[in-house]
């Protein structure tokens, strides 16, 4: 699949590239990413940033596993990252991020509602999951804001850099947005307890 461009009202999805390596790598001394991100190495090198935008990202878009949005400012600033990750069939897990200098603007929340829509209609994805370790507030404020509904904690779930740790789950169902499943749903009857 070749790489798509969604805009919202005041941002611009894109798939980050090569020139974009400088912006991320930029992004990423931030030390509350490389705490909350188990993916981001620390020390976050320049090379890490350029083979994030000049493999992974091509990479999960050529191989339908991971699609990748650098979320953009109309003028061209990095205001963060997202991706959606597919799991198992009609399923994908959402992960972002967003810079120091524009959190708490609420770009990263309209971003993953762009983000959702398009994997509901594009994607024939049923769920998509949130996941982020305990103690990650913003993230979890940001799946709230999204209309994440939070399921619960699943232990030993996440990989911090060699140290397992708990991790909050939530799910986004195309109904939550208004939007058709794919597949028909039946949810569970109530606790009759």
């Amino acid at each position: 699949m070749e790489p798509v461009t969604l805009t919202t009202g005041r941002l611009v999805l894109r798939s980050p590239g090569p020139p974009d390596a400088d912006a991320v790598y930029a992004a990423a001394q931030d030390p509350e990413l490389q705490r909350w991100i188990p993916q981001f190495p620390s020390p976050y090198l320049h090379e890490h940033a350029q083979s994030f935008t000049e493999q992974v990202v091509p990479d999960g878009w050529t191989h339908h596993s991971m699609f990748t949005f650098g979320l953009f400012l109309p003028e061209g600033d990095l205001v963060g990252m997202l991706g959606i990750t597919m799991r198992a069939l009609g399923v994908g897990e959402i992960g972002f991020w967003a810079a120091k200098e524009h959190r708490g603007r609420g770009y990263v929340t309209e971003a993953t509602l762009a983000a959702a829509r398009w994997a509901f209609t594009h994607l024939s994805v049923d769920r998509v999951e949130w996941r982020a370790e305990v103690g990650n507030r913003a993230s979890r404020a940001v799946a709230e804001r999204a209309g994440f509904s939070i399921e619960g904690t699943l232990r030993s779930s996440i990989n911090n850099k060699g140290v397992r740790r708990d991790s909050w789950v939530g799910s986004l169902l195309p109904s939550d947005l208004g939007l058709p499943s794919s597949a028909p749903y039946l949810p569970a009857p109530g606790d009759p307890a």
